[in-house]
């Protein structure tokens, strides 16, 4: 332990890297630098650069990394349109690469021994940190405390930060807060009566949107413009990526949009009940989709939607950095050049319809060729006879061969 002179912890001001951070000086007697990553969270990050400083901590980075967040990682996973296990935007799990990247290089910069994060065992988070810290500095030397401490519960947390003098916010009834975090693409539950997947959330719960039951009665239409897969416009106006995913955010959660409570699998093997809130991110997905179906070749979109469940999974169990999701990232970006053109959405007590879709420079959609009425011999029908009498060949075979024995 005496060999830990210095270590960069990442810090949200929270009950767990609150506890960390007065342990790691305790238990290694070393010097905490704290790194407070703005997501997109907003007014969590002042409040932990204020319990920082009242801890004691000497340096303490608190940087802005909404637009990288958003152009380097949230857009080019929205261009495979991953989804894990059918329902999960990854929200969190996409914003841990950024955060270890950032680790490791502050801990370049200061002459760290070692990097901390607050991830329990039990948890994700623990991989998605320390394989792309790995990926990206192979011996740096890594501090779990979840996987070396006796502080197992909340309960033993808030009594050693009592005993320390670290002030945690507590619900007005006394009990924990929700584990929550929260970036510009979502927020997430966890913990507290959400560890009985039978038992509904709190309405008081929820915090970036209203209930679909009292939303607005009238549906908003939301138009967004695409250059190579990612949306650089609503209703006409030019938006950075992290100034469209914040407006998506607002509009979408002003009509109840995005909410998810789902059982999921974790990496480690266990399955864990979360509550999600990701208004802008389902939207996005939508609209993204809709440009692909008038943009993509049929072969390319097809095979885009074989991958995604691996890319999804890669995402998930934190190999951002790993060839192999690199690799796919390649693949993906090159299918997005022609994906251009704009898409029409209603927003409306909870759901996102798609209502229109245009692309002026690359639809694949030809009205002549596709129309019900006269198409001026842009297709003969005729052919399609020939075209299932040579699909059906082998299945007619198989037929012959069955009834011959039956």
């Amino acid at each position: 332990m005496g060999q830990i002179r210095k270590a960069v912890l990442a810090y949200s001001g929270g009950l767990d890297t609150s506890v960390i951070l007065k342990w790691l000086e305790e238990e290694y007697g070393c010097e905490v630098i704290t790194f407070t990553a703005d997501l997109g969270q907003g007014e969590e990050v002042e409040p932990a650069r204020a319990k920082a400083e009242a801890l004691g901590v000497k340096k303490i980075y608190i940087e802005d990394l909404r637009e990288e967040f958003a152009a380097d990682f949230v857009f080019p996973m929205f261009r495979a349109n991953a989804i894990y296990e059918g329902e999960y935007l990854l929200g969190t799990s996409i914003a841990r690469p950024l955060i270890a990247k950032r680790l490791v290089e502050i801990a370049r910069e200061t002459g760290a021994d070692a990097i901390s994060h607050g991830a329990t065992g039990k948890g994700n988070d623990q991989v998605r940190f320390e394989l792309g810290a790995y990926a990206l500095s192979p011996d740096v030397h890594v501090i779990a405390p979840w996987r070396e401490w006796d502080l197992n519960s909340r309960e033993r947390l808030l009594a050693y930060a009592e005993s320390h003098g670290i002030p945690i916010e507590k619900k007005k009834d006394g009990g924990s807060p929700y584990s929550m975090d929260a970036n510009l693409l979502h927020i997430s539950y966890e913990g507290g009566i959400l560890e009985d997947p039978a038992a509904e959330p709190e309405e008081e719960m929820w915090l970036w949107s209203v209930s679909p039951e009292m939303a607005p009665d009238q549906p908003q239409y939301v138009e967004i413009d695409f250059e190579g897969g990612d949306a650089v416009a609503i209703d006409g106006e030019r938006l950075s990526p992290a100034g469209v995913l914040s407006e998506l955010n607002r509009v979408g959660g002003a009509h109840g949009i995005g909410r998810l409570d789902i059982v999921e699998n974790r990496y480690v093997g266990m399955k864990s009940r979360g509550c999600y809130e990701t208004p802008g991110g389902t939207i996005l997905l939508k609209a993204h989709r809709a440009i692909e179906s008038i943009t993509l070749d049929r072969e390319a979109a097809h095979l885009k939607d074989e991958l995604m469940p691996r890319y999804a999974e890669l995402v998930y169990n934190g190999y951002w950095w790993a060839p192999e999701r690199e690799m796919l990232q390649a693949l993906i970006d090159r299918s997005q050049w022609h994906v251009n053109g704009r898409v029409r959405l209603k927003l409306y007590k909870g759901a996102v319809s798609v209502v229109g879709r245009q692309s002026v420079s690359d639809s694949l959609f030809d009205a002549a060729v596709a129309s019900f009425e006269d198409d001026r011999g842009a297709y003969d029908q005729k052919d399609a006879e020939g075209f299932i009498r040579l699909n059906a060949l082998r299945l007619r075979t198989a037929a012959r061969s069955r009834l011959g024995r039956s």
